[in-house]
């Protein structure tokens, strides 16, 4: 799926890989996050921390009219206010997003899949 711009030269196509790509980036020069986690159901007990250009896997995209939402996925450093962590996180993913592509976010939904201590 793509997020669809339009120009008064034509219309732009972004695929959701190339959004997830530098939401990424932004998540991981934040604060407290150790990486980009694995979307995992209830049942699963292992959280696989995912490795440069896997990303797609902890992020989502979605588009509803001309708003963009985004789901992110991550594990989170042992020692740190984890709500602080995850709306700084949701501030810089809104913040990039909108100033690398030009489109309006409406949501970042972080959620907090792990804990793992940092040494």
């Amino acid at each position: 799926m793509t997020v669809k711009k339009n120009t008064q030269f034509g219309t732009i196509n972004i695929s959701n890989e190339a959004i997830a790509s530098v939401v990424a980036d932004a998540v991981l020069e934040c604060y407290g996050i150790v990486g980009i986690a694995k979307k995992s159901s209830i049942h699963e007990t292992i959280i696989e921390i995912l490795k440069r250009g896997s990303y797609s896997n902890g992020i989502f995209v979605a588009q509803e009219k001309n708003l963009v939402s985004i789901d992110l996925y991550v594990v989170v450093a042992y020692d740190v206010k984890i709500t602080e962590v995850l709306g700084e996180v949701q501030k810089r993913v809104k913040y990039v997003a909108e100033k690398t592509f030009g489109i309006k976010v409406k949501a970042v939904n972080v959620f907090a899949q792990s804990l793992k201590k940092v040494d």
